[in-house]
């Protein structure tokens, strides 16, 4: 059995050496590590800065974790009863909004299956390497959870389907960095790097140069290839290689395809380069739908859901990407990736 929990996706390469300006500082949350550095701060300052960004993740952690108790596990409760639940007003606009994702995506980008990804193991810290039962997962896949079955009025959440099951792993880490940018603004740090477990958020530059970042070989330790992050960029991964277990030789990952129930086979990882107001959330977002759409569909569904700079990477380590990516990568080694129009 092979699995690695809260894998770095990207490596840091921020070179700081001497006196040079740059605070940084770790956390362990989501599951997974999470890195603020900041540039241009006295210590003290930054210091303060970073804790504030901290303590706010932890608070997300603690109120939309999806199976220790929390707020939205108490919501999912309330689902399983066919009852209606109060909701904060922040949860409520969570849902509203991964509501819109998921309809764009044509349903491929999907929280309320949570009850997939508990029955093949991945609501845990650790994965047990055992397949669910085929009847369970079937049910589930006949039922169809959708997240267009949430009603939302009043500040109550109820669901016209009791298997809906929100599950915001998928979404919570892009709208934390969105949220990281915003309380860092605010305090006015304009020079800030913000990385939740490889998603990762820019600000400002890192001295006279831009921040730059590594994307993970899938495969191999290091980076397949770097790039350069402008202010209010961000980019994120998906991939079969953070959250998977192995079974008689096949590899399972966290992944699952709301149409048949199984973790996407046939993709290693996909990664894709937003910006904007909410650069965060599409980092974390934008990146699912594509990788479940698998290597013959990926490109349409980009287009659909208007990612203009994005990469495949196939199981048998093809990479495939988009002309706009291309410009922007700077690979580790040789290689001759597919381009795509």
């Amino acid at each position: 059995m092979i699995f690695r929990l809260g894998v770095l996706l990207f490596s840091l390469l921020l070179a700081a050496c001497g006196k040079e300006p740059l605070y940084h500082e770790q956390g362990y949350v989501f599951g997974t590590l999470v890195d603020v550095s900041i540039y241009g701060l006295n210590e003290p300052e930054a210091r303060q800065a970073a804790g504030l960004v901290l303590r706010e993740f932890q608070r997300m952690n603690d109120q939309f974790h999806a199976w220790q108790p929390s707020e939205l596990s108490r919501l999912n409760a309330a689902f399983a009863r066919g009852e209606h639940a109060s909701v904060s007003p922040e949860l409520a606009a969570m849902l509203a909004d991964a509501t819109r994702y998921s309809v764009q995506s044509g349903g491929l980008f999907n929280p309320a299956i949570g009850g997939l990804i508990r029955h093949w193991g991945f609501q845990s810290d650790e994965f047990k390497p055992q397949l669910p039962e085929v009847a369970e997962v079937s049910a589930l896949v006949k039922a169809n959870p959708q997240m267009a079955d949430l009603v939302l009025a009043h500040g109550k959440v109820w669901s016209r389907n009791s298997t809906v099951q929100i599950d915001l792993g998928g979404y919570a880490k892009g709208y934390a960095l969105d949220r990281a940018a915003a309380l860092l603004r605010e305090r006015g740090v304009r020079h800030a790097l913000i990385n939740i477990g490889g998603n990762i958020l820019a600000l400002g530059k890192h001295g006279d140069r831009l921040w730059r970042v590594g994307i993970q070989h899938p495969r191999k330790a290091g980076p397949l290839a770097t790039l350069e992050l402008h202010d209010g960029e961000a980019i994120g991964t998906s991939g079969d290689y953070q959250r998977y277990f192995e079974l008689a030789g096949k590899r399972y990952c966290h992944l699952i395809d709301p149409r048949d129930g199984l973790p996407k086979q046939g993709v290693q990882a996909v990664t894709v380069l937003t910006r904007g107001l909410h650069a965060g959330v599409d980092s974390d977002v934008l990146s699912k739908p594509l990788f479940i759409a698998g290597t013959t569909t990926w490109v349409g569904v980009a287009k659909q859901m208007q990612v203009t700079e994005a990469m495949l990477i196939d199981s048998q380590g093809r990479i495939h990407l988009t002309a706009a990516m291309q410009k922007r990568l700077e690979f580790t080694a040789k290689q001759t990736p597919e381009v795509v129009p």
